[in-house]
């Protein structure tokens, strides 16, 4: 008897259902390696990773890797039931050299057993497959987003995610898909959330009225309005939950599924090299903020609007007016600060829990809490600030 480890990936990003997928590859893998006398005796198969991750960075591919290293491993052989949704690229030429290096030869249903170091055929097929998966994960981002932007412009459907401080997640009804349908998945939408789509109202009018984004976190805090994290606390339990801070009106300010419409592609995923002279380490995915003229609005409003459309625009003008007034003030050949703060980030208030700024005075670092110093600004006739 051969001992086998069976190895596989099933990624959540193309909609897969995890159990189906590894049933299905499963079975090609036993079809495989049953009639030569194998039996699977254990399994390393990742959900949820993207194909385009190295092997070193799936932690079950990862962990296959390290066991070829063990001579204890308990297994002779490797199978794999899908090389497209297994090998990326260039992988296999990554990898096939540690199999070879450990005389742990992996088994494909393509090439209808052991992959030969030797056969150029076999390293032909297998590079094939790498491009191919590669184009297969573009084919599906291209249909996803596609998808998207078609239900987000024409149905102003609501895509998911967490709800606008603001408003609420309500059903909307059965999931037109028959089958997301017949497996009980329901349509969502916004709602107007009682308890704070006044506070989004109040937000806007103060900021048109000329108030700062900084003035309006803390005339909040002196309201006692709980801020989003703490109004939404389930949804939010890495966050402090403490107090209004600058950059969450600010993102408020920014929001434009206020005006009623639903408004996707604000963001987009980039893939950046980890590292430039290791290309084997592959990519880190982040989150970066699309133009403007790149969003995609909804024909018609989705949702109950909380400001009127011209408002939202009003804010905007707004801001971009102060953004222009604060460049033309500032000096024009201000030298930037070349001062190490070293615990910049890393000091935060006793009494509001918010990161302290740091400044220097005659070669000495000192850490203060603006939002303190503001707060007095804002309420002079008292001895100790609202909030603190």
């Amino acid at each position: 008897m051969i001992r086998f480890a069976f190895a596989g990936r099933c990624s959540t990003e193309d909609l897969q259902d995890p159990e189906a997928s590894r049933n299905w590859q499963l079975t090609r893998a036993r079809a495989l390696i049953e009639p030569a006398g194998g039996q699977i005796v254990t399994e390393y198969f990742d959900v949820g990773h993207s194909r385009s991750l190295p092997w070193q960075r799936r932690p079950c591919a990862n962990e296959l890797l390290q066991a070829l290293r063990d001579p204890h491993r308990g297994f002779d052989a490797v199978v794999i039931g899908e090389p497209q949704h297994t090998f990326y690229g260039n992988q296999f030429g990554n990898t096939f050299p540690v199999f070879v290096h450990f005389r742990i030869p992996p088994w494909v249903p393509e090439v209808g057993g052991p992959i030969d170091p030797d056969n150029e055929a076999h390293d032909l097929v297998m590079s094939v497959f790498g491009g191919m998966s590669k184009g297969e994960r573009n084919r599906i981002k291209i249909r996803v987003r596609t998808a998207m932007s078609s239900q987000a412009k024409l149905q102003g459907r609501y895509l998911g995610g967490r709800p606008p401080y603001g408003y609420r997640i309500a059903d909307a009804g059965p999931h037109p898909n028959p089958a997301k349908a017949a497996a009980g998945q329901r349509l969502h939408k916004l709602e107007p959330d009682p308890a704070t789509a006044l506070v989004v109202l109040r937000i806007f009018t103060l900021y048109v009225d000329g108030m700062s984004d900084e003035a309006i976190a803390l005339r909040l805090n002196h309201d006692g309005i709980p801020c989003p994290s703490a109004h939404d606390a389930a949804r939010n339990p890495h966050r402090t939950k403490k107090a209004w801070q600058a950059g969450a009106v600010r993102a408020i300010l920014h929001n434009p599924r206020y005006t009623g419409h639903e408004v996707w592609n604000k963001q987009r995923k980039e893939e950046r090299l980890l590292d430039i002279d290791d290309v084997t380490l592959g990519h880190r995915t982040t989150m970066t903020h699309n133009p403007t003229d790149e969003w995609i609005w909804s024909n018609e409003p989705a949702h109950t609007p909380l400001i009127p459309k011209e408002l939202f625009e009003a804010a905007q003008r707004a801001r971009r007016q102060r953004a222009r007034t604060y460049q033309r003030q500032e000096r024009p050949n201000r030298r930037s600060s070349q001062r190490a703060y070293v615990l910049r980030g890393r000091v935060k208030c006793t009494l509001c829990g918010r990161k302290m700024q740091p400044s220097a005075i005659r070669d000495r670092v000192y850490y203060r809490c603006e939002y303190k110093e503001q707060e007095a600004a804002l309420y002079p006739g008292l001895d100790h600030p609202p909030h603190h």
